[in-house]
């Protein structure tokens, strides 16, 4: 076998369907959707059909739905549209310390300004327990910024229990999920999550780099991030990215309905590399791991957000060996996975680091993230090369 692609947490192939859209728009609706002539009707008529199929994914209406560049231009004007607005009502704000650098960087720079962080820490399943969330609350907290599929564990958090207690307690807390990693590969709405925003993107689905959305809950408002045009109802200046946009709804729109197959699919396929590596590597070790990947445990229906992980993201570990070496093993053979998060480019992991783990566990912690267009025949690759590599490859002295 030539290659294996186990990184889809990074990113994932566009499929075919999303593709065949956007060149359709490249070639037939190039106009600019903010004119008026038939050239621009016609992309803005592909632009709303685009937004109304990622709102339908999120179980939104349309209008509370803004394209953006992707996951992070969404988490930075989630947190920096909020405290903006809200800073005169209370300048403290709750997030975790197993954040994408996408909320995190923005939020230091916030604490940097004075603003009062509190960083709550998981538990050993890599989540964050929602009695933590509520002893973290205060009156002055006025956003909160917790992920929704952690991107190196898979871990999924209860956002509806935090977002159940700030309305308990009647405040005024805006709350933010950083949902890139959940979107139609667990299931949720936003009425669900009970989250006011909701940042998704589309590389993470099936659709093309570069576009991603922001869900603001009709009567939120949040100050503009990129100003210069009345684009995206005057909250995000600059022409919409309309092909990108589109292979972004299609993808959505076919992952939604494909989902429970897709996710049925990929929790079959986990289970089989789990089995191969415990049989076949049995010092390997399986970071906050949960059975259940959000299926209740006696009837397999689907459970509700902040339980169980997603099938999609395996995180695991060969304490003694250095992960580093470990993946460029794998990489020499044609496999592809990862040591952490994407975009920390080979840094120590935050997020495992936040969980306490032993210093030889997070050294030697490998991601394996699959996708609907994995198979068995590449899982038993996989485990293969992976005992090759912990027989072969030398332990540090």
């Amino acid at each position: 076998m030539s290659e294996v692609y186990f990184d889809n947490a990074a990113s994932t192939m566009v499929r075919e369907e999303a593709v065949d859209a956007m060149l359709r728009v490249m070639k037939e609706k190039y106009g600019n959707p903010s004119s008026m002539h038939s050239y621009g009707r016609n992309a803005r008529s592909e632009l709303e059909a685009a937004r109304k199929s990622v709102a339908e994914t999120l179980g939104a209406q349309p209008d509370d739905v803004y394209f953006t560049s992707g996951g992070t231009e969404a988490n930075n004007w989630a947190i920096f549209g909020a405290v903006n607005s809200l800073s005169r009502k209370g300048r403290h704000i709750i997030t975790a310390a197993i954040e994408h650098s996408a909320v995190m960087t923005p939020v230091k720079s916030l604490e940097s300004k004075g603003w009062d962080v509190t960083y709550l820490m998981p538990d050993s399943s890599g989540r964050i327990p929602a009695g933590d969330f509520s002893a973290a609350l205060r009156d002055d907290t006025v956003f909160a910024s917790i992920m929704l599929v952690n991107n190196e564990t898979g871990a999924v958090n209860p956002l509806g229990e935090y977002s159940s207690e700030i309305k308990r307690r009647g405040l005024g807390t805006l709350l933010h999920t950083d949902a890139v990693q959940g979107l139609c590969k667990i299931p949720f709405t936003v009425k669900s999550l009970g989250a006011e925003l909701v940042s998704v993107s589309s590389h993470k689905l099936h659709g093309p780099k570069g576009v991603g959305a922001l869900y603001i809950k009709d009567g939120v408002k949040l100050a503009p991030l990129i100003m210069g045009g009345s684009h995206e109802k005057g909250n995000r200046g600059g022409t919409e990215a309309l092909p990108a946009a589109v292979g972004f709804g299609e993808a959505a729109r076919l992952g939604m309905l494909e989902l429970e197959d897709n996710a049925s699919a990929v929790r079959s396929l986990r289970g089989y590399v789990s089995g191969l590596l415990r049989t076949e590597i049995p010092e390997v070790v399986f970071i906050g791991e949960d059975t259940s990947f959000c299926r209740g445990s006696s009837t397999g229906e689907w459970s509700s957000p902040g339980e169980g992980s997603s099938p999609y993201i395996m995180c695991i570990s060969l304490p003694g060996h250095m992960s580093e070496v470990l993946m460029s093993f794998l990489d020499g053979e044609g496999i592809c996975v990862s040591r952490s998060a994407a975009c920390k480019k080979g840094a120590r992991s935050r997020t495992l680091e936040a969980m306490r783990l032993k210093n030889d566990v997070i050294d030697g912690a490998l991601r394996v993230s699959f996708s609907r267009y994995n198979t068995r025949e590449e899982a038993e690759y996989f485990v293969q090369v992976l005992k090759k590599a912990s027989e072969t490859v030398l332990k540090p002295l």
